[in-house]
């Protein structure tokens, strides 16, 4: 009879990138008429035209070119603020990560 006695070692090392991603970042967008819209998974926005998108793009890279996925799209004339937001900005008195006010950047 063996007896085999578990070390809690990995028997072979990985050889690439985790299969899962790091979670992602969410966006709360405040729209003119007070409403929220909240964009989960998405790592970046931009305007395009009269629409501003936001984006899931691919783990290591960090633009938003023609491999990124479109989450979420709203007119631009519509939005008062957008803000990037984690889970801890959720609780009451949180603040957020960072907030861009559309009236500053029109």
């Amino acid at each position: 009879m063996i007896h085999r006695q578990d070390t809690g070692l990995f028997p072979f090392l990985p050889t690439a990138a985790p299969s899962y991603r790091a979670r992602m970042a969410s966006f709360e967008v405040t729209l003119k008429d007070h409403t929220v819209e909240y964009i989960d998974e998405a790592d970046a926005y931009q305007q395009e035209g009269t629409m501003t998108t936001f984006f899931r793009n691919s783990e290591p890279r960090q633009v938003v070119d023609s491999w990124s996925h479109r989450v979420f799209s709203v007119r631009t004339t519509e939005v008062l603020m957008i803000r990037l937001v984690d889970e801890a900005s959720t609780l009451p008195g949180a603040r957020p990560l960072w907030a861009v006010h559309a009236a500053a950047t029109s």
